[in-house]
């Protein structure tokens, strides 16, 4: 019975693991910040040890692993942005879905806004 079980585990979990190469699925919808080197409190390297480049297209995000590529679209005017895991945040306390670096938000907002709706896609 426990081998039935650790097979049935396995095989929900390389299915939900793998998807179609052409398929995305909106996994969040909240708000995205954008963060810089110049902010205080900014560290010089981000969660996963590398270099910190606001001007990089990546991301802080908690929930997924690093090197996760994402296709993040404001749902304002429906510009997007693809971005690459390499950090952890934004702070939970901040209600904010994600946090893109500066570069990475002035693709699809303006950085003098400095939040926007946006849909969250895995690619």
């Amino acid at each position: 019975m426990k081998k039935a079980a650790v097979i049935l585990i396995i095989l929900i979990t390389v299915v939900f693991s793998f998807k179609d190469a052409g398929s995305s699925a909106v996994i969040i919808k909240g708000k995205a910040s954008w963060y810089s080197q110049n902010d205080p409190g900014i560290l010089l390297t981000t969660a996963n040890m590398e270099r910190f480049d606001d001007s990089e297209l990546t991301c802080a995000i908690w929930d997924l692993p690093f090197n996760t590529i994402l296709k993040v679209t404001n749902l304002e005017n429906n510009k997007s942005v693809i971005v690459r895991v390499n950090d952890r945040g934004p702070a939970r306390r901040l209600n904010r879905a994600i946090d893109l670096t500066k570069q990475a938000f002035s693709k699809i907002a303006d950085l003098e806004k400095g939040l926007t709706e946006v849909s969250i896609e895995i690619m």
